[in-house]
């Protein structure tokens, strides 16, 4: 099943929100399909390992060889990366926020609201407006405010309410800058701690 062109356009401006760790996330995804490009933990440094895996696909995209990521590399990258993702798009494993049409309101209490708002906590380490808000289940107003926060961020309407559309957002904000760039990285914890 491959990502919706929404999710992907999304999944774009979360790579730009960071564009470092953006760049290496999608080498990375490449370079699991194609051994001839260096592999990629996402730390967000653009340091000799980044580098060469820039010339290497500068190379073999018969781009300038040059290791600057110019508007032609950053476009080829995420051009070559969109379409890796279009074909072998993967679904989710588990499914853990209720149905489409399930929405937690400003002073709601819900069990399953307490991991969206641990995945707020760790995010918050490195976003800037992020508040501090406790994951105890209950969408108060720090809890509404990172709701918003996001669906600015994700070009959704800002209603503050956790619905499916919010909940797929973070996920995958969630995913791309903590639990993959813990990936390939073992004497480092996961996230940005």
């Amino acid at each position: 099943m491959s990502r919706s062109n929404s999710q992907r356009e999304l999944l774009e401006r979360e790579l730009l929100a960071r564009p470092v760790a953006g760049l290496q996330y999608m080498l990375g995804q490449l370079a699991r399909e194609d051994g001839e490009l260096t592999t990629l933990a996402v730390d967000g440094v653009f340091g000799a390992r980044t580098l060469e895996a820039v010339l290497r696909f500068q190379w073999q995209a018969r781009l300038p060889v040059t290791g600057v990521v110019d508007r032609q590399t950053w476009d080829a990258i995420r051009d070559r990366w969109q379409a890796q993702e279009a074909s072998t798009g993967t679904a989710r494993p588990v499914r853990l926020f209720p149905s489409e049409g399930a929405r937690v309101e400003a002073g709601d209490r819900r069990e399953y609201l307490i991991l969206p708002q641990a995945m707020f906590q760790v995010l918050g380490r490195q976003f800037e407006g992020v508040e501090a808000d406790r994951p105890d289940g209950v969408h108060g107003p720090a809890s509404v405010r990172n709701a918003q926060w996001l669906q600015r961020a994700a070009g959704l309407p800002g209603s503050g309410a956790v619905d499916l559309a919010t909940w797929e957002a973070l996920s995958r904000l969630y995913e791309i800058f903590v639990v993959r760039e813990g990936e390939g990285s073992s004497s480092a914890p996961a996230g940005w701690g």
